[in-house]
């Protein structure tokens, strides 16, 4: 499936800063970059950084105290995906499990799941599958917690959705981690851009490690789990922020859009398919 990605971004910026971006599209086995371009309304000095384990694309730019700086990205993406039944496939020991997946089985900042343990146990605990524990997670903040913009910051965790009752794309995500932790599910953080998304924006949904998987779940429900561009995965947000900013810069503008131009897509929703999954790693 290929997507044509279109971000336009600005900030104001008052002295000598530094701004991470993490908005390239990730290049993986199932996911080609065909084509991309970043350009900058400054001539400065620009670097592209990847992350070890490979989770991300960084872009370092040195921006000198200016007035303001515009930032473009284009791509064209080409991504692959595996749907699958996950219903009857058994449970994987933590035993079994490498290193690098034992890492999102932790608490992390936003995804407090030693403190969800009891709550998690008693709602989903008696659901023998994996796979069917995590879409009743799903199922349950979408009716839960009430989808509100505005209504968090950039320090809300999961427990602060569990009190409020209410967030964005963001806080539902922590949210689904943090359960799937409290159970033993290795669960990570996805960011990406979304077809069909309203309004458009950076989106963020949660994979939960199914059998050797890494199976996609958005509690949001806002756009087709088959219309993903991923941009990065993490233990939460604090690991992919698509900007960290360093000095006195300020965020002002944001413009996104992910399009398709096949003719016979068929969105893909959770709760429509029942017992399958999808998978992009």
């Amino acid at each position: 499936m290929k997507f044509k990605i279109d971000v336009e971004l600005k900030y104001r910026v008052a002295t000598d800063s530094t701004l991470i971006l993490n908005i390239h599209a990730l290049k993986t086995a199932h996911q080609k970059v065909l084509s991309e371009s970043f350009k900058t309304s400054l001539d400065i000095k620009i670097e592209e950084l990847n992350s070890v384990q490979g989770e991300h694309r960084f872009v370092r730019l040195e921006i000198p105290k200016t007035n303001h700086i515009g930032i473009s990205y284009q791509a064209t993406v080409d991504n692959s995906f595996t749907i699958k039944d996950y219903t009857m496939v058994p449970e994987l020991k933590i035993a079994k499990l490498s290193p690098e997946i034992l890492t999102y089985l932790y608490p992390s900042r936003y995804c407090q799941s030693d403190k969800l343990y009891n709550m998690a146990n008693n709602l989903f605990g008696h659901i023998e599958n994996d796979f069917n524990k995590v879409i009743a997670i799903s199922e349950w903040i979408y009716k839960n917690v009430k989808y509100l913009g505005g209504a968090s910051n950039s320090q809300t965790s999961a427990l602060d959705t569990l009190v409020e009752q209410a967030g964005v794309c963001r806080d539902f995500a922590h949210l689904g981690i943090a359960f799937c932790r409290a159970l033993t599910i290795p669960a990570r953080y996805f960011t990406g851009y979304a077809y069909q998304l309203n309004p458009q924006d950076f989106h963020a949904c949660f994979e939960a490690y199914i059998n050797g998987d890494w199976v996609l779940f958005d509690a949001t429900k806002l756009a087709p789990l088959n219309g993903m561009v991923k941009i990065a995965t993490g233990r939460d947000a604090a690991d992919t922020a698509f900007g960290n900013l360093f000095g006195d810069i300020n965020f002002t503008f944001c413009k996104i859009s992910c399009d398709t131009e096949e003719e016979n897509f068929e969105p893909f929703h959770q709760q429509e398919q029942g017992h399958q999954g999808i998978s992009y790693a």
